[in-house]
């Protein structure tokens, strides 16, 4: 029980984060439906389960040094400037006829990869549980089955917080108009090349230093 208890302090951290999943889990709950929101979710914790796996098997020394994080703030902050383009300048302007039975939900596998690379463009996630680990194998003292209940109550936590967020942004529908959705899409847009931005900044002071 104690190993769940800490577990679930630790998800709660992780879903009290505001990052772009925050933000594309908000946008598309409101716009396509708590089912369409559900599958976001999904990606963004099989993206959290394939972090975790790559750090417990020790992956994270080479993941951990100033090049890999280079590559990694590069990488993901051009594609994260790029979802923010699309939502700003395309997704923003296309008609949109805001009632939910006009709405159809997106196919499950793509709202799965939406979830999951974007959880997974994040450095910051990927900090997260480089900690997250080193914290379980190293203060904690886990054994593999215990590591497994730990991280299997992070991943649940979080995933139970994020059907919450998808939740009440699905009841948002009732009040939303066109012009409200296409507003959350340019915050979003704009909210996600504020993040690009600022990853891009990080991998560049990581070459000049």
């Amino acid at each position: 029980m104690d190993i769940i208890l800490k577990g679930i302090g630790a998800g709660f951290a992780l879903a009290l984060l505001i990052g772009p999943v925050f933000f594309t889990l908000l946008q598309t709950s409101v716009e396509r439906g708590f089912r369409s929101g559900t599958w976001v979710a999904v990606g963004v914790s099989l993206s959290d389960s394939l972090y975790i796996l790559i750090c417990y098997l020790g992956l994270s020394t080479a993941l951990a040094n100033d090049r890999a994080q280079q590559y990694i703030g590069y990488a993901g902050g051009m594609i994260l400037f790029c979802f923010g383009l699309y939502y700003l300048f395309i997704k923003s302007r296309r008609p949109l006829d805001f009632r939910s039975v006009n709405i159809p939900s997106s196919g499950p596998v793509k709202l799965i990869i939406k979830g999951f690379i974007i959880n997974g463009l994040s450095p910051m996630v990927l900090i997260f549980w480089l900690g997250m680990v080193s914290v379980a194998t190293g203060e904690f003292g886990y054994t593999s089955l215990e590591a497994l209940i730990f991280f299997g109550s992070v991943v649940a936590t979080v995933f139970a917080t994020d059907l919450l967020k998808a939740k009440t942004a699905d009841k948002l529908r009732q009040v939303m108009t066109v012009h409200l959705v296409r507003l959350l899409n340019i915050v979003l847009g704009s909210g996600m090349i504020l993040f690009a931005m600022r990853m891009l900044f990080i991998a560049w002071s990581f070459s000049e230093s």
